[in-house]
């Protein structure tokens, strides 16, 4: 190439998007595709795939047409491109017949250089014909593992794009994905007639991000500490239905974080603001199915959290891919759990047979990625068809807190031993069923009971020769075989290893089967009450004694039993901590709780205690509609009955919602009503029997003699008077 091409190319770069340099092989791809050759880019997420197409876009001539899946990706890239002066339009579903007469005009008339349009709205009849009638410079597939059956997001419109493309006529092509298996790459060009193209590969390697498997258990909890750890910081969880994502956006909101829902169900124009108030940082944290983040520019993403595994390891690379784009910290936290593949299996169940055992083979890739002790980094590269030849990542769990080693030269020798005795034909139960002498029906049928090897290793159980399986897989002395899928063959490296066998090490899987899977329980639970700490618990009840004494009152006016267990379970040292625990809430706290934080505080110094604070997380029930209704209108001095109407509830039900907003340390002011209702020396008689009881339960008040003339709604509702005055 000449100097004064490659200025000239630098120029354009500096001039429209302001970079004074290329990066990794985005040049030599620009200059590929200028040159009208097909162009394959395989690019992670972040390394700037979308320009490998918008700079040739401003210098051939002609209109680019870019087809994108997504009509949230098409706004943003479109936004992205005007701001920069380049005149970019999207066709989708979402234009009204006079937007799209006006844009097929401006595109006719050259006004239009890029032009983003979904695979479906380019199926259809009318934009091949309009299309036909325009100069196209070049087509440009983003997102193209959408065209693979075995990729993770495969759309069946994707599989008619080469023929939608050659009724346009004979012009350059480019492209591009994020992640692609070797054969997710062969599916691609071969779908696409594309065989002959020039590929470009980038490294799958992204230093900077840290991941991390934790077993799928208290996850709310979990997740709620993680955040707080990084609070104020951007970030994107991901979670499989639309419901378990309103669930959480709104569990974030109650626990005083900014995040927003983002799926398909929303209404668009609520998905769009969404979206966008991610991106002006109005929040913090957007919750969503996976059909957020494809193409959305934002560099400072700091944690990718995985609330739900995911469907195949490439989704999973894509999603954790958000993170960090800017060079800087990027945390990617999964969840996992056994339960969620059992769920997953079963929303296959539906598809035809070789859909479902595809999608079945990639959620085993998942269930080795997450049990598997081998470094995190290592195994996503290798499963790219790059191979990682560092020791130790320092930037994954498995290599901060590396599992137990063990020698494992003989058991790699015993399973490439048994691929050579079956000829490189099996995958890997097959090989686990001869290595442990299982006698099924394939076993039976091929003659495997035979082999030299057949029962070789039969002291070890399933679990055991599928890790040793993988992580001979992921240390390449296997490989997988690409034309016959699922089964493995010996590598070059394992030929060596058989004639000159060395000392390998190997390590032990995680054993998630002994985690408890997280049963989605309710928030409005007390949180492990048996398992408090009973030193600081008859701690706490000495000070509330002698706090109940100088005030003259119950002890449990000040706090009931429940909520001093739950602090010596917690270990509660600031103000919004203590709020948090069950029966306190801010009223309480700024009433009785500053000696009770000075002596946790203490005793926490003491015996260095590490605070579980996270542990209690606020219940988004707490801030329902109802809840809302009943303070305010208690507030205006509405009588209870009508607010029972209005709340389209029971009497009965109310004083319940009554009780419960009261006991998490709400004052409610009832006088106006009760004055109304119950008699002042009945008043009297209710109040002096609470203020001299030994607990506000409701049954003893009920069955002691001297409450005998009071009906039960007439003691509820002074309960509430009196705590309301004393404890709140």
């Amino acid at each position: 190439m000449l100097v004064e091409e490659k200025d000239a190319l630098k120029e354009r770069l500096k001039e429209i998007f302001g970079y004074s340099q290329f990066r990794g092989n985005q040049e030599t791809i620009i200059r590929n595709l200028l040159d009208g050759k097909n162009t394959f880019v395989i690019m992670p997420t972040g390394a700037g795939k979308s320009l490998c197409y918008q700079l040739p876009a401003m210098l051939r001539e002609g209109l680019a047409i870019v087809i994108s899946p997504l009509i949230a990706l098409m706004k943003n890239q479109v936004d992205q491109m005007n701001a920069y002066g380049v005149n970019a339009r999207f066709l989708n579903s979402t234009l009204s017949k006079g937007e799209i007469t006006r844009l097929k005009k401006d595109c006719m008339n050259g006004v239009v250089k890029l032009l983003y349009v979904a695979p479906e709205s380019l199926n259809k009849e009318e934009t091949i014909d309009f299309l036909k009638k325009v100069n196209v410079a070049f087509v440009a597939i983003d997102e193209a593992h959408c065209i693979s059956e075995w990729g993770h997001d495969f759309r069946p419109e994707y599989r008619k794009i080469k023929t939608m493309i050659q009724n346009l006529g004979d012009m350059p092509v480019i492209a591009l994905t994020a992640t692609a298996t070797p054969k997710v790459q062969l599916d691609i060009q071969k779908n696409l007639q594309m065989e002959e193209a020039d590929v470009f590969i980038s490294s799958f390697n992204r230093k900077n991000l840290y991941y991390e498997v934790r077993p799928k258990k208290e996850t709310k909890k979990q997740l709620i500490k993680f955040l707080k750890d990084h609070k104020g910081k951007s970030g994107v969880i991901y979670c499989l239905s639309r419901k378990k994502v309103e669930e959480i956006a709104q569990l974030l909101n109650v626990n005083g974080f900014k995040a927003a829902p983002y799926h398909a169900g929303l209404d668009p124009d609520v998905r769009m603001k969404n979206q966008d108030d991610f991106l002006n940082e109005e929040v913090d944290i957007i919750v969503a199915t996976i059909a957020f983040g494809m193409g959305i520019d934002k560099p400072d993403v700091r944690f990718v959290v995985h609330y739900d595994v995911p469907k195949s390891l490439e989704g999973y690379y894509q999603e954790t891919g958000r993170g960090g784009r800017d060079g800087l910290e990027g945390l990617c936290l999964m969840f996992y759990s056994h339960n969620d593949l059992n769920k997953l299996e079963k929303f296959n169940k539906d598809k035809p047979v070789q859909e479902r055992e595809n999608a079945r083979i990639l959620l085993q890739e998942m269930e080795y990625y997450a049990e598997s002790p081998v470094c995190r980094r290592r195994q996503l590269l290798h499963y790219f068809g790059e191979e990682y030849t560092q020791e130790n990542c320092g930037m994954c769990d498995n290599c901060v807190h590396p599992r137990e080693r063990f020698d494992g030269t003989e058991a790699v020798k015993l399973v490439l031993q048994t691929v050579k005795q079956t000829n490189e034909r099996f995958g890997l139960n097959h090989l686990v069923n001869v290595i442990r002498g299982v006698e099924d029906e394939y076993v039976k049928s091929y003659g495997h009971f035979d082999l030299a090897v057949y029962g070789k290793g039969a002291e070890e159980d399933a679990d055991y020769w599928k890790s040793v399986i993988r992580q001979t897989l992921i240390y390449q002395y296997l490989e997988k075989d690409i034309d016959n899928i699922g089964a493995l063959k010996i590598s070059e490296r394992g030929e060596k290893f058989l004639k000159k066998p060395h000392a390998i090490e190997l390590a032990r899987d995680h054993d998630f089967t002994t985690e408890v899977d997280e049963e989605e329980e309710s928030n409005d639970k007390p949180v492990n009450t048996k398992a408090y700490d009973v030193k600081l618990f008859e701690i706490l009840k000495t000070l509330r004694k002698k706090m109940a004494k100088e005030k003259s009152l119950p002890p449990y006016v000040i706090f009931q039993d429940p909520s001093l267990e739950e602090m010596a379970t917690t270990y509660p040292t600031t103000k919004d901590d203590l709020a948090q625990v069950n029966g306190v809430g801010m009223g309480k706290v700024n009433k009785f709780g500053a000696e009770f934080l000075e002596v946790i505080q203490k005793y926490v110094d003491e015996n260095e205690i590490e605070t579980a604070n996270e542990v209690v997380i606020k219940s988004s029930v707490n801030k329902s509609k109802t809840k809302i209704l009943i303070i305010q209108q208690i507030d205006r001095k509405v009588d209870l009955e009508e607010i029972a109407e209005k709340a389209r509830i029971s009497f009965e039900e109310l004083l319940t919602e009554i009780e419960n907003i009261c006991y998490s340390g709400t004052k409610l002011n009832l006088t106006y009503y009760i004055d109304q209702v119950i008699d002042a020396h009945k008043q009297d008689d209710i109040h002096d029997y609470f203020m001299n009881a030994e607990t506000d339960s409701l049954s003893e008040a009920l069955n002691d003699g001297s409450m005998a003339d009071y009906s039960e709604e007439e003691v509820r509702m002074m309960r509430i008077k009196f705590m309301s005055e004393y404890a709140n």
